[in-house]
């Protein structure tokens, strides 16, 4: 089967690329790698280094004539969002519309996109919630995400393209950029390392739902192996507080200091956590790496890349 990723060079991206190799898939990666790298792919992979909103998409899906497209290529800061809505719809709207034509041009069979649990659902009713529970997004980077799912089931309504949206909880592990705007684990960690004091927004107190990146690579696979459709949140179900996950580096890492504590962003869901049971019932996935063991494999990584970067300067 052959595989178009965007956002493929990416923290998640390139480790669903990854797994999709270890099934016997043939995985190609689209990125403008803005923010993802190609130290992150293995060099045999291929890569088409090119914009998803003004790049030449349809030589692209000619050349490769994808079975698949899984979609992961997308501005990812709720809080650059509120700064500029216009360029978060440009990436994560239209980028994805593009995506969309394309892909009924070249009879695409499947159609995954990774979408967001973490903030589709704003402050919620019940925690966990499922599905079901009503979309309330309070930052454009949210509401574009949502957008797109609708869009997703207008095209299958009108051209039969079949499709998946992968619902996220706040995804984290090896290869997230610790100097971006979204991801706390790889955020403190980084800073942490540096001897910098990382930034906590709010009283540290916020209820997250952490979910490890291989975890989110399995439900890409087990999504294009499936017959079930739709909307699936992929998480654990699990709160765990910033400033405890702020705890766990520290003790990890061995850093002495506080955190800096600034307001917090209007962006931000106080607390969330996602019920996947209809994954575990449709796609057999369920969560499999614990906070500990995922936080674990996480400071590792960073550790032996904070190294490394200090062998190669010396």
């Amino acid at each position: 089967m052959k595989i178009i990723v965007t956002g493929g060079a990416g923290f998640i991206g390139s480790t669903v690329m990854d797994h999709l190799r270890a099934v016997g898939y043939d995985p190609v990666a689209v990125d403008d790698l803005r923010g993802g790298r190609r130290a992150n792919l293995d060099a045999s992979y291929r890569l088409y280094e090119t914009d998803i909103v003004d790049g030449d998409l349809a030589a692209i899906f000619d050349a490769e004539r994808p079975d698949v497209v899984v979609h992961h290529a997308a501005q990812v800061s709720a809080a650059i969002s509120v700064r500029d809505p216009v360029l978060d719809a440009r990436v994560n709207l239209i980028g994805t519309l593009r995506l969309l034509q394309e892909s009924v041009r070249a009879s695409v069979r499947h159609f995954v996109f990774a979408s967001t649990g973490g903030a589709i659902y704003g402050d919620t009713d019940v925690v966990p919630c499922d599905e079901s529970h009503p979309a309330r997004p309070i930052s454009p980077y949210a509401t574009h995400k949502l957008a797109a799912e609708y869009h997703l089931a207008a095209f299958e309504r009108l051209f039969g393209l079949r499709w998946t949206a992968l619902r996220y909880a706040n995804v984290y592990g090896p290869r997230q950029d610790p100097h971006g705007e979204s991801g706390v684990v790889a955020i403190f960690a980084g800073a942490m390392l540096e001897g910098r004091r990382p930034t906590i927004f709010g009283d540290g107190l916020q209820g997250r739902d952490y979910i490890y990146v291989d975890d989110v690579a399995a439900a890409n696979v087990l999504a294009l192996q499936s017959e079930a459709l739709g909307k699936f949140n992929i998480g654990t179900g699990v709160v765990t507080t910033t400033r405890e996950i702020y705890d766990h580096l520290r003790a990890a890492l061995g850093f002495a200091g506080e955190p800096n504590y600034r307001p917090e962003r209007p962006s931000d869901v106080r607390r969330i956590a996602l019920d996947a049971t209809r994954a575990e019932t449709a796609l057999g996935w369920r969560p499999r790496i614990a906070i500990d063991e995922g936080l674990r494999r996480t400071v590792e990584w960073f550790r032996e890349r904070h190294a490394s970067a200090a062998r190669a300067s010396s």
